[in-house]
Parts: C-alpha cells; sequence; structure tokens
C-alpha cells in the first residue's frame, strides 16, 4: 500500500512536474516570440536592401533612357544639318560645269559648242536627279488623272482621241521614290 508520505512525495512530485511542464510551455512561448521579431527586422532589412537595389536600377534605367532620347535627338539634328551634305558635293560637279559654261558663253563666238555644252550639262544634271529617285511624270497624250496631274486649264481638243486627255503640259510634275513631289500642271482637252 501506498503510504501517506509517499503519496505527499508523488503528489510534490506532481506539482513540479507541472511547474516545469509550463515553465517549459512558458519558455518555447517566448523564445517562439523572441525569434519573430528576429526573423522580422531580418525580412525588413532584407526588403529595405531589396528596395534600394531596385531604386537604384530604376534610377540608373531612367538615366540611359535620357542618355539615349539626347543621344538620338543629336543625331536627328545632324541627320537634318548634314543630310544633304553627299547630295550637295555631287550636284557641285554639275556647278563646276556651268561656270566652265557661262565663262564659255562670255568667250566664245560659236554657238553651236556653247549649246552643245549647255545640253551635255542639262543631260548630266537629269542622270544626277534620276540617281537621286526624281522621276518626270509623263503626263502628254495621257488620261488626265488627278492624282498625278492638277488641271490649269481646258482647251478644245484638236482631234476626237485627245478628249480628256492631257494636250500640253504647263509644269512638269515630279515623283521622289514613288511619292508625288510635284502634281504635274497641265491642260485637258475636251
Amino acid at each position: 500500500m501506498v503510504t501517506e508520505t509517499e503519496t505527499k512525495l508523488s503528489g510534490e512530485q506532481k506539482i513540479e512536474e507541472t511547474q516545469q511542464r509550463e515553465e517549459h510551455k512558458k519558455t518555447k512561448k517566448k523564445s517562439f516570440f523572441k525569434k519573430a521579431p528576429t526573423d522580422q527586422t531580418e525580412e525588413i532589412e532584407k526588403l529595405k536592401i531589396s528596395i534600394n537595389e531596385l531604386t537604384d536600377k530604376m534610377l540608373r534605367n531612367a538615366a540611359e533612357f535620357d542618355n539615349y532620347k539626347k543621344r538620338t535627338l543629336k543625331e536627328k539634328s545632324d541627320l537634318l544639318k548634314y543630310g544633304s551634305e553627299s547630295v550637295l558635293l555631287n550636284l557641285l560637279h554639275i556647278v563646276d560645269d556651268f561656270d566652265r559654261a557661262n565663262k564659255s558663253i562670255n568667250e566664245s563666238t560659236d554657238i553651236e559648242a556653247v549649246k552643245t555644252g549647255v545640253n551635255l550639262i542639262y543631260s548630266k544634271f537629269n542622270e544626277f536627279l534620276i540617281q537621286q529617285g526624281l522621276k518626270e511624270i509623263v503626263a502628254v497624250n495621257q488620261e488626265f488623272n488627278t492624282d498625278l496631274h492638277e488641271a490649269v486649264t481646258r482647251f478644245p481638243a484638236p482631234t476626237e482621241d485627245l478628249k480628256g486627255k492631257i494636250i500640253d503640259v504647263v509644269q512638269k510634275g515630279y515623283t521622289l521614290n514613288e511619292k508625288i513631289i510635284r502634281f504635274a500642271k497641265v491642260v485637258v482637252g475636251e
């Protein structure tokens, strides 16, 4: 049988064990709550670092884009400013020819030689324009087309087949690389 002292001891032991368990639970809870703020602090620090890195990256990208815009604006400006340089350099050869022709007109008595020289310069100039993509709009004896021609006036057609067609060109029209840059001003037969 269990004696009274044994019961007292076992009761005291139970109380002690219960107290120890409760203290152990409290320390577990305390350690859990103690860890959480530390974990949160670490997480907050990581997020702050990440925010700083992303902010830095964003600022660098913004600066890079700003530099890109400035560079492209300068390139466009230079293109507008100097884009026609190569065209003008090629045109200078023709200007030189005109200078020589002008000088020979004043000094020469042979009109045929001057005509031949001017015709050569004119041909050279037309070839240059064609190389640049400029083409004359063919108009005479063509059907009147509002997409290509501008009617200056109507005139009675000399023959029946010229009615509605272009009889004369007052001012030539031109296309530059298939884009109309000047409509042909024409006289239309009626």
